[in-house]
């Protein structure tokens, strides 16, 4: 996700240019039994993917340098489709008293799909990573079958703080809980009730969800600055959860630290107002990361590593071993965000946050980015 901008920087709705790839590449020495592949290629900068038990793929495009002529789409024989339909894709920047916040995408983050039929879309409602369009923060259930929505959750500004940006989401297995970072100026994690739709932010403020004082994001050997010097400062990003649902880990893209807290803890002692910041466990060291995933078995962690263009791994069943490099390839420009397809393979995204005219001014508003898929060889 990209640093904080000016809201001047969101322009006018381009056309829509999506074009699909498929087209593999050759294994990485680090491990010579995976296979890169590429899945679709997009004219706009791409953050989340997910993938429905059925395989069917679904990827956002948050409004960060450009008013996104789409926000969320499905990607069909290599074109996104705008889902669930052309009307809740419809917001423009230039037309945003002209729509309903609150019953449109605005600027959206992450999609993930559940096991039980339904897409989970997160919109952080903060164009260009500004100020946030009243009413438009939300977490939407849709139906996988029908595209109907199904519960549309608004979420308050004492939760969707001015300055905040609602980053991920992961969900408990028994459908009753919500758990989403904060990367904004001040990162949190924010649990939702599922059944109620209420949301606290918890660990506001904690230097588990903060960036790290003093680390320097880099993006090809060198320091990732804005023309006016300021770096990279996303707190609370990447997110996962245990698949048994009893642990939730996170990190700040800016840190090099990954966290984690009994979900019982979240959802008890700390939904009930009490001081929690004693229960964060420290991991270990991932490095600069983005997204993060654990393997459907719980035993792996995926790690995206933008400042090498990698992909590492770490065993969780060995607290004190560092992450190893799955793939490392050039074409993983700033690696952003996880799925994992119901045969095991995984999915990643290309947001190229560093050659985004955040960074680079001469960089086209629109930028292309990509859809991957890593296969692991036996």
């Amino acid at each position: 996700m990209p640093s904080r901008s000016p809201s001047s920087l969101i322009r006018s709705a381009i056309l829509l240019a999506f074009a699909g790839v498929v087209a593999a590449a050759p294994a990485t020495a680090q491990n010579r039994s995976a296979t890169l592949e590429k899945v679709a290629d997009f004219g706009h900068q791409v953050t989340g993917v997910t993938v429905a038990e059925d395989n069917r793929i679904f990827v956002n495009f948050p409004r960060w340098t450009e008013d996104s002529p789409v926000s969320v789409a499905e990607v069909k024989n290599g074109a996104a489709v705008p889902f669930p339909n052309a009307e809740w894709n419809a917001w423009r920047n230039a037309k945003k008293d002209e729509l309903s916040a609150g019953e449109h995408w605005v600027c959206v983050q992450s999609v993930v799909a559940d096991r039980k039929g339904n897409l989970w879309v997160l919109d952080p409602a903060a164009p260009a990573q500004a100020t946030i369009v009243p009413g438009g923060p939300k977490l939407v259930r849709l139906s996988l079958a029908s595209g109907a929505v199904q519960q549309n959750i608004r979420f308050p500004e004492s939760v969707a703080l001015q300055g905040s940006y609602l980053n991920d989401v992961r969900f408990s297995p028994d459908g009753k809980w919500a758990y989403i970072t904060d990367s904004g100026v001040r990162g949190a994690i924010v649990v939702v009730d599922l059944g109620t739709g209420e949301a606290k932010r918890l660990l506001d403020g904690d230097p588990s969800t903060q960036v790290k004082k003093g680390l320097v994001v880099k993006a090809d050997g060198r320091p990732l600055r804005r023309p006016d010097g300021k770096g990279v400062e996303f707190s609370a990003d990447g997110i996962a959860l245990s698949p048994d649902g009893q642990y939730l880990y996170w990190q700040a893209i800016k840190g090099d630290t990954l966290y984690r807290i009994a979900t019982r803890t979240l959802t008890e002692e700390g939904w009930k107002g009490g001081d929690i910041a004693k229960k964060v466990e420290t991991v270990g060291k991932n490095g600069v990361a983005d997204g993060l995933l654990i393997d459907r078995d719980g035993k792996q962690m995926y790690i995206t590593s933008p400042e090498d263009s990698s992909i590492k791994v770490r065993d969780l069943a060995k607290k004190d071993a560092a992450p190893r490099v799955l793939v490392q390839d050039e074409r993983l420009r700033w690696p952003d965000t996880f799925g994992q397809g119901a045969d095991g393979s995984l999915y990643v995204t290309t947001s190229r946050i560093q050659d985004s005219s955040f960074f680079k001014p001469d960089a086209p508003i629109a930028l292309p980015t990509s859809l991957w898929r890593l296969k692991m060889g036996k």
